[in-house]
């Protein structure tokens, strides 16, 4: 009698414990849809006031709606150290393109180049007038897709991984979880500018949370907190929805952690440019078989403001990261980086690796069809853009994404491309 009457006991106890539990489960799921749904409503909220903000909207032919928001109601100013902020319209200084440090007869190719420029989709139907921006509207669909709304426009975080491939300081600095780069890169220095021609293709990318890029980026030293200023051309379907070849804009005070983000996607960025739309198709693109046309950046330092501007195609300032994001950069980089990176979860010891190219996807023999940059300079506190006194290439997988380094034997003595493949 005794026995079955604990025995009886210890089933309600058990009962209770595990009703308790899945209250517990279903009081969590439901905080976090509720967590969720919050976020979303927020999400949609700011979308809907930029689309307030518009003063016209240009549909391009791909798709895209090119929303002209003026200038003093873009996101940058949400960001709590920028909403006193007062924009600068254009730099302080003229940008120099001394070169120093190659032969003269070489000097000629920093006034321009022999490649062809691109343009963007959306401007054959339209522009945005002056004192406003052309920002590319971002739809609810397209927020859905990142784990949490305001992860959205956000690169994963990088945890750094051990290699003997290089010392170790260079080594925290690039090996890092679920990304491949194949780059280029100079450190060292105190740098304050960075410029290059990128040749613009369409890699393919196999899974809608997979990216590829090719870009300029300046660092500061900090190896596991990195600050990070970028810029290039995309193939994101994460961000963009698409798998078209995109102009972007990326910066991170933290490594990713919990700052930063493509494009306006975020509060930071501030754009000045009413003609380049950030996040927007770039057209035409290079082939293998083809033209090969080409991006020119230049990101450099103003010395009176600390803000890092982006120039685009020689004549474009488009917008500048503001020194009160970060903590280091305000004064210099200390490592610049020029070349592709991929995002994946299935890269490195993972079977089968992902398909998602670099670059042209081409193996980098001919420049034809390789993926490359050109013109590569550097400009530290001289304030002179030159060629790097260092210089290093590096890659994550050699079999998968490779670079080649010519500095012999062209008409630029340096030359750079990538490429990848899936074994």
């Amino acid at each position: 009698m005794g026995n079955g009457l604990c025995s009886s006991v210890l089933n309600v106890k058990r009962v209770c414990i595990t009703l308790a539990a899945v209250f517990i489960g279903l009081r969590a799921v439901v905080e976090a849809s509720t967590s969720r749904s919050k976020k979303m409503m927020e999400v949609e909220g700011k979308i809907n006031r930029l689309k307030r903000h518009a003063v016209k909207s240009v549909q391009s032919e791909d798709g895209d709606i090119i929303d002209c928001i003026n200038i003093y109601k873009q996101p940058a100013f949400r960001h709590p150290a920028l909403r006193n902020h007062t924009i600068q319209m254009a730099p302080s200084d003229n940008p120099s393109i001394t070169i120093t440090g190659i032969p003269e007869a070489f000097t000629k190719r920093d006034t321009g180049s022999s490649m062809f420029g691109t343009s963007q989709l959306w401007l054959k139907k339209g522009s945005c007038p002056k004192g406003t921006i052309p920002f590319r509207r971002i739809e609810k669909n397209d927020t859905v897709k990142a784990s949490l709304p305001v992860d959205y426009g956000r690169k994963k975080a990088r945890n750094s991984h051990p290699s003997t491939e290089m010392d170790e300081n260079k080594v925290q600095n690039l090996l890092q979880s679920n990304h491949s780069m194949a780059i280029l890169m100079t450190e060292g220095y105190s740098y304050t500018g960075a410029k290059g021609d990128i040749k613009v293709f369409n890699p393919h990318v196999e899974y809608d949370d997979e990216w590829t890029t090719s870009q300029i980026a300046l660092k500061s030293a900090v190896l596991q907190d990195y600050e990070c200023v970028e810029s290039g051309w995309a193939v994101n379907p994460g961000v963009y929805g698409d798998r078209k070849t995109r102009f972007f804009v990326y910066w991170t005070a933290d490594s990713g952690k919990k700052t930063g983000c493509f494009d306006l996607t975020c509060p930071g960025f501030v754009q000045t440019s009413s003609e380049i739309a950030l996040g927007a198709a770039i057209h035409p693109i290079s082939t293998t078989d083809g033209l090969p046309y080409q991006i020119t950046l230049y990101l450099f330092r103003d010395p009176n403001t600390g803000n890092w501007w982006v120039q685009y195609d020689e004549k474009t300032n488009v917008g500048y990261f503001p020194p009160e994001l970060f903590t280091y950069l305000p004064q210099t980089a200390q490592t610049v980086q020029w070349g592709g990176e991929v995002y994946s979860s299935r890269i490195g010891g993972f079977s089968p690796h992902t398909s998602t190219q670099m670059g042209s996807g081409q193996f980098p023999i001919l420049e034809e069809s390789s993926g490359y940059v050109k013109r590569i300079r550097v400009r530290d506190n001289s304030m002179i853009l030159k060629f790097p006194e260092q210089i290093d290439h590096y890659t994550d997988e050699f079999r998968c994404y490779d670079v080649r380094f010519l500095g012999d034997y062209t008409e630029d003595p340096e030359f750079f491309f990538w490429r990848s493949w899936k074994e």
